[in-house]
């Protein structure tokens, strides 16, 4: 049974402008200008420059093979099953785990309005998500509009009201700690562009995906790119930079000094629903890990059971909303920072997985958006990222090792003797190896997602091709 394909560029783009503009925007901050000093926009601005990169190859991949799962099916078909185990499970684990930091995050902003225990906030939440993911993802897409929709207006207000406010000698001192300090700080705020990923992994249920999602991408990224700079800069001309290094709340705190409690209390709501838009898409995009693992038998066979009512599937959905209430309860910083790492790991594979796919050259990899400046870009975002991973703690690389090691584990005792998928990079071995690697299995799956991708249908001749044995061309 197919998922359904409901959703529009609108939906897309808030399903990842709504997934970037959380916590990266209203927690990160104070973190990171302790960190930077009022550079802390450059920053933010080089994390996006790095993100692009990874972005650009997203959006060839998806373009070519527009199926659910996003990054675990292309580093699968490029680099094989025991990799796409590994990424698909590392991405299921830090997307829930992220969306149950951003639940977690609004303590700080509830304490600003109600002061309710964001425990029993943060479970409400996740099983009203459950829910909405479950009767339909076209559902949960309105829902995410209606959510961004009112986060960028109250951002673009608080950005109009504070521009006139800014204190120019906040900046006098501009790069306190040296370019160094700005690249490392780069990487502390890269989780701020998670949420791009999160688009690749609902391709299938997107309207004409070779198209939208692309534009999309590049459309949310640009957006949220500003935003990030606008109000980054307000936040750095008004807040006092001492209180600026301390606060977990930076943006409420600013709307405080030029709006009073009433901007206070609207940018903490603005907070809020960043964190629930957060949410909402987590569970939508990481369910959609275990759905594809399941479906190309690396995982149990109820994974991809699909809503006869509803055409979702909401085994996949329940499981990763329960994780997401599990983890609640947890100590999340050290988590999150390994959900960093695998999110970096994770464009980098992206950036891998095209140079696999182009230097293959596979005839049925026909991706409708192509990178430009290949490969210098991949070359260039790979380093990037590598020079990133050398700024994540050590507690990170531990648990993503752990991490990896339960993945290779699933896959050796569960996946390795139920698929057998080719992969690209034996094609690309094959080529220069010229030893006969494939049956060509590969190539006749991409032949059907192209089909599938561009509403093709077989007629009586085509068949009759497929099922001819020998061919008598004259």
């Amino acid at each position: 049974m197919k998922l359904k394909r409901s959703l529009n560029l609108l939906d897309v783009f808030c399903l990842a402008s709504g997934a970037m503009i959380s916590s990266g925007l209203f927690v990160l901050p104070g973190l990171a200008h302790a960190k930077a000093g009022p550079a802390l926009f450059v920053s933010y601005l080089f994390a996006g420059i790095m993100a692009a990169t990874g972005m650009l190859s997203q959006a060839e991949l998806v373009s070519a093979m527009p199926k659910t799962g996003g990054d675990y099916f292309f580093v699968k078909r490029s680099m094989g099953s025991a990799a796409g185990t590994v990424d698909g499970i590392l991405i299921w684990f830090s997307l829930s785990l992220k969306s149950a930091f951003a639940l977690v995050g609004m303590a700080a902003f509830t304490q600003l309005i109600i002061g309710w225990d964001i425990r029993i906030i943060g479970v409400a939440l996740c099983l009203l998500f459950i829910s909405l993911n479950i009767i339909g993802v076209k559902e949960a897409g309105v829902f995410q509009v209606i959510l961004v929709t009112g986060l960028i207006g109250l951002l673009l207000f608080y950005v109009a009201r504070g521009f006139s406010n800014v204190n120019v000698q906040y900046f006098d001192n501009y790069n306190p700690y040296g370019w160094g300090a700005i690249f490392s700080t780069a990487g502390f705020v890269f989780v701020s562009y998670g949420g791009l990923l999160k688009i690749t992994s609902v391709a299938e249920e997107v309207k004409d995906p070779a198209k939208t999602i692309p534009l999309a991408m590049i459309l949310s990224l640009i957006v949220v790119s500003i935003i990030y700079g606008l109000v980054i800069f307000v936040t750095t001309g008004v807040l006092e930079p001492l209180e600026f290094d301390v606060t977990l709340t930076p943006i409420s705190d600013s709307a405080g000094i030029f709006l009073g409690n009433p901007g206070k209390i609207a940018l903490s709501i603005a907070a809020i629903l960043a964190f629930i838009s957060t949410a909402n898409a987590g569970i939508m995009a990481a369910s959609r890990y275990p759905f594809s693992l399941s479906r190309d038998g690396l995982f149990p066979g109820f994974f991809s059971r699909i809503s006869k009512r509803f055409g979702t599937p909401y085994i996949a959905i329940m499981v990763t909303g329960f994780f997401m209430i599990i983890s609640l309860f947890l100590d999340l910083y050290i988590l999150v920072e390994a959900a960093s790492t695998v999110l970096i790991l994770t464009y980098m594979f992206s950036c891998l997985s095209v140079i696999i796919m182009r230097e293959s050259k596979l005839q049925n990899y026909r991706p409708k958006f192509k990178t430009p400046l290949y490969p210098f870009i991949q070359i260039f975002g790979v380093a990037g990222f590598i020079f990133f991973l050398f700024e994540i703690g050590k507690d990170a690389w531990f648990i993503s090792f752990i991490l990896v090691t339960f993945g290779l584990f699933c896959y050796w005792f569960y996946g390795r003797i139920r698929s057998t998928r080719e992969s690209a990079i034996l094609h690309l071995i094959e080529r220069i190896t010229a030893r006969e690697l494939v049956s060509g299995t590969l190539e006749t799956e991409l032949k059907e997602i192209i089909r599938e991708r561009d509403d093709i249908m077989k007629d009586r001749f085509d068949k009759i091709i497929e099922e001819s044995i020998v061919l008598d061309i004259e």
